[in-house]
């Protein structure tokens, strides 16, 4: 027998950096090298784009999503390579921010 995908998600531009699967939800949360993060229902529909704070340095320094959480609660964490820690409701609405100077792994 042969494993088969349940679903394929598309939506990213670039590589994959970092992913989480919210079960209790039915989510599936992308970050991509290049681009912004995205949730996924787990039959492959795309439902929202999390678009991270503006930055005022230019479009060099996008935001580039290097961990991701999800709370069963429906809370996204997104930590990013800056520093940035970035939180959104599965509605796409950014709650909260907060920077660091720490190294988060």
């Amino acid at each position: 027998d042969f494993a088969t995908p349940r679903a394929i998600l598309t939506g990213h531009d670039y590589e994959i950096t970092c992913a989480t699967i919210c079960a209790e939800l039915g989510l599936v949360i992308s970050g991509s090298k290049e681009g912004p993060c995205l949730i996924h229902s787990m039959n492959g529909d795309l439902l929202r784009t999390l678009e991270g704070p503006v930055t005022l340095e230019g479009p060099e320094n996008c935001l580039r999503p290097k961990l991701i959480q999800a709370s069963r609660e429906g809370h996204c964490v997104i930590y990013y390579e800056n520093g940035l820690f970035c939180v959104f409701s599965v509605n796409g609405r950014l709650q909260a921010t907060m920077e660091t100077d720490d190294k988060i792994k």
